[in-house]
């Protein structure tokens, strides 16, 4: 009498896949949120009168932050 000892599913790789994707996922949006962090914290030291220069106003500052990290 023969019997099974290993059955292979497609859902092992599939889980190791979703866990992977989400792995990386996670990596790449804590990527952005370092710029994201790392760009405000720059522009928001800045003095008006250099944000002026730059063709920029105190207010623009999250939305140059969110574009510099989630638009690029």
């Amino acid at each position: 009498m023969a019997h099974a000892t290993h059955i292979a599913t497609g859902s092992q790789n599939g889980l190791f896949a979703r866990f992977a994707a989400l792995t990386e996922a996670f990596r790449a949006s804590n990527a952005k949120r370092k710029i994201y962090n790392q760009t405000y914290r720059e522009l928001a030291s800045l003095t008006d009168r250099d944000l002026s220069d730059l063709g920029l106003s105190r207010t623009e500052i999250r939305r140059v932050a969110w574009q510099a990290a989630y638009e690029a």
